[in-house]
């Protein structure tokens, strides 16, 4: 009896080759400017959700690549002045939109440190959660300015724990009328610290949300009509 051996050659892949591919036209952040700071808070508790969101699989900033490019150039004109750019929310998953709609539908009482003067069923009535969201187009992004070399935490009035930020009046997601870009009366140093985030983020293409000071969008994006629900995950 003849013997038949088969010799099966193995290929060793690294193991980001084995991660879901991004769609074409979007790209991980830190792969065009790792520079920029991140923390992507729906990935983890410090959130007005007090856990993390459907989708997200990983504390990681994905943009579309003509919105990631453009905040590369907002970081080169921040890193001049000993600062940076940090990202709470980039691209977001049409499953974690849907997934904070419902928790809405739950209702509850105001929360004193994310919206301390509506009730929670009330939030999407009042234009703070949307049903919709410009994030799952992936050309809008979340984010404030820090102190290139200060890392600690603290904790505004409202919103979320700063991450070391400038003083912009109250933290990203503080669901009230202070957070309103042009929002009078605030203190010079949180007004000024908006005018220059603002001016910042226009010259390189991005408009602001009035009702949410931390929230940009490229005014040129690439899929102004589409939605994604990829999840957020790591190389």
């Amino acid at each position: 009896m003849r013997a038949f051996f088969v010799a099966i050659t193995l290929t060793l892949l690294p193991l980001s080759a084995y991660a879901d591919p991004l769609p074409a036209g979007f790209v991980r952040l830190a792969d065009v400017d790792p520079a920029i700071r991140q923390d992507i808070r729906y990935a983890g508790l410090e959130n007005f959700l007090h856990r993390k969101a459907d989708g997200y699989d990983a504390p990681v900033c994905i943009l579309t690549a003509r919105t990631a490019k453009a905040l590369s150039s907002v970081q080169k004109a921040m890193t001049a002045k000993g600062l940076t750019l940090i990202v709470f929310d980039c691209y977001r998953p049409a499953r974690a939109v849907a997934d904070m709609g419902k928790w809405t539908r739950q209702g509850g009482p105001p929360d004193p440190q994310w919206y301390p003067t509506v009730r929670r069923g009330d939030l999407v009535a009042k234009g703070y959660i949307g049903e919709l969201s410009s994030h799952s187009r992936g050309s809008t992004v979340d984010l404030a300015v820090a102190e290139a070399d200060r890392k600690s935490a603290g904790h505004p009035a409202c919103g979320a724990p700063d991450g070391g930020t400038l003083d912009f009046g109250t933290g990203f997601d503080c669901f009230d009328p202070m957070s309103e870009t042009a929002h009078q009366p605030l203190p010079a140093e949180a007004a000024a610290n908006r005018k220059m985030l603002l001016a910042a983020m226009r010259a390189a293409g991005f408009r602001n949300y009035a009702r949410e000071w931390w929230h940009f969008t490229l005014a040129k994006e690439p899929f102004p009509k589409q939605r994604f629900d990829f999840p957020v995950t790591a190389n």
